[in-house]
């Protein structure tokens, strides 16, 4: 078997008395999408920001690519290759598109603070080649050429979220870290956000781990998924298997009736929930 390119281990992390998560361990394979899932405050986007370095955890480990990077500061993360995007939209909104998206590639510069404000030699070069990169990859993938000049809070919402996309691709990731990337879209816009996510797999080879609560997104697009409730992992598998666990039905409607838990499945596939 191919060796996960993220694994977590028995992470704990407690607010004071409150515990977020309680030993949550799940493996990542590489070129998978694996989804997290859960009720409302199950700890999901907890473990999203343990696993990015904003938050320490109390016990258990991470490994990504098979090196422990627990105590590893969030800015060396992204620079390793784990790139993500926000629940709340985190984009800079007096700045234009290109330029946000720019900023995703900061990690990876290697000009010194005075080339960069003098602006010559390798800074030029350097600048001039990211722009090409990503205006010719990044900008073009995700359809947004029209609107590369615009200032972000210009942008629809939806707009918004794919150009905070863009700015994680721009990072160069192996792994792409997406929390709830069509929450508030409309259905053209998610499934164009689908899309998307199934392109950068299948097209650049990323690894996607993703935070979902369209349940018709996340069957469809899954190959592996974790549900969490109350801050522990309380089933695993392919969308299938999950769909069929009693503790999830539970988890979501407070009974064991799995055949509520598909129509719920198929009314957001179809769209109607």
């Amino acid at each position: 078997m191919t060796a996960p390119v993220l694994e977590i281990d028995g992470i704990t992390l407690a607010f004071g008395g409150v515990k977020a998560l309680n030993g949550v361990s799940l493996a990542v394979a590489p070129g998978s999408i694996t989804s997290i899932i859960g009720p409302n405050g199950a700890g999901k986007t907890s473990l999203f920001n343990t696993i990015s370095g904003f938050y320490r955890p109390k016990a258990g480990s991470i490994r990504f690519r098979g090196e422990d990077i627990t105590r590893v500061p969030a800015s060396q993360r992204a620079k390793l290759g784990l790139a993500r995007s926000f629940q709340n939209i985190a984009l800079f909104r007096g700045m234009t598109v290109l330029d946000n998206i720019k900023l995703g590639r900061h990690t990876h510069l290697s000009t010194n603070v005075l080339q960069a404000l003098a602006w010559w030699g390798p800074a030029r070069r350097e600048e001039a080649a990211l722009r090409a990169d990503i205006e010719q990859r990044i900008i073009d993938f995700l359809e947004i050429d029209h609107i590369r000049h615009a200032p972000v809070a210009a942008l629809s919402y939806g707009l918004q979220k794919r150009v905070e996309m863009a700015r994680a691709l721009a990072m160069q990731p192996q792994v792409l870290m997406l929390d709830e990337p069509v929450a508030g879209m409309n259905r053209e816009e998610t499934e164009d956000m689908a899309r998307f996510i199934l392109d950068v797999r299948d097209e650049w080879g990323v690894t996607v781990l993703m935070v979902e609560h369209d349940m018709g997104m996340v069957m469809d697009l899954s190959d592996h998924v974790v549900v969490l409730n109350f801050g522990e992992v309380i089933a695993r598998g392919t969308p299938g298997e999950v769909q069929h666990n009693p503790e999830v039905v539970r988890a979501y409607l407070g009974s064991g009736d799995v055949s509520q838990l598909r129509a719920k499945f198929h009314a957001a596939q179809a769209g109607v929930a």
